[in-house]
């Protein structure tokens, strides 16, 4: 999404926790933008990372809140405590942080849109994922509760991207995943979309 929102002419923040991609990701941009680590389940790294994000490109028109994290598949009675807790900890208190530390800039400028990621199965369920399910269902309705908090000219969305032939769904779907578009093929439509996103759509559910 990076690169797209670049190639259209959108100065991009962006950050991940993997050094490497990191990296390449510097190396294939042009232009002002600001990539850097970020580990989302830190608040005062996150905070550190909005304070500096800020210097460079300024406050987001934009915020999308797309980390993720899915439980291996398995019975909800197999999964450890621990596993569940790092998948609500990311999906649920990842975008918790990124609000914190980024929406009071954004209403301090007075405009702009949060989109939280969701998926089809924050809308629906199924077997062997649900620490996975029950964090999506919770981007539903945290960002519902968000939407009536925010002020005129701010708007928050849950975004569900579709199916994507991700690592995270190869891990749940194995080879049939591959039926499904990459991340290169999807984001262009996926940003389509963001860009067209409005305060008119505060409250509701982007699906593809």
């Amino acid at each position: 999404m990076v690169l797209e929102f670049a190639s259209r002419g959108w100065k991009v923040g962006g950050g991940a926790r993997n050094h490497k991609d990191l990296e390449v990701l510097k190396n294939e941009l042009n232009g002002d933008h600001f990539i850097d680590f970020l580990d989302v389940t830190d608040p005062g790294g996150v905070q550190s990372f909005a304070n500096r994000m800020e210097k460079v490109v300024g406050v987001p028109n934009l915020l999308v809140n797309n980390a993720g994290l899915i439980n291996r598949n398995a019975a909800l009675t197999e999964i450890s405590p621990e596993e569940f807790s790092s998948v609500l900890e990311v999906n649920l208190g990842g975008i918790h942080n990124m609000i914190r530390s980024f929406v009071p800039k954004m209403i301090k400028q007075g405009h702009g849109i949060i989109a939280n990621f969701s998926s089809y199965w924050g809308q629906s369920t199924a077997p062997d994922v649900a620490p996975y399910c029950a964090s999506k269902w919770g981007v539903e309705g945290l960002t519902r509760s968000l939407a009536q908090e925010l002020p005129k000219g701010l708007a928050a969305i849950a975004f569900n991207p579709g199916v994507i032939n991700t690592d995270m769904l190869q891990s749940t779907f194995g080879s049939q995943a591959n039926a499904y578009p990459t991340p290169q093929q999807w984001a262009s439509e996926a940003v389509t979309r963001l860009i067209h996103l409005s305060t008119e759509d505060n409250g509701n559910t982007s699906n593809p």
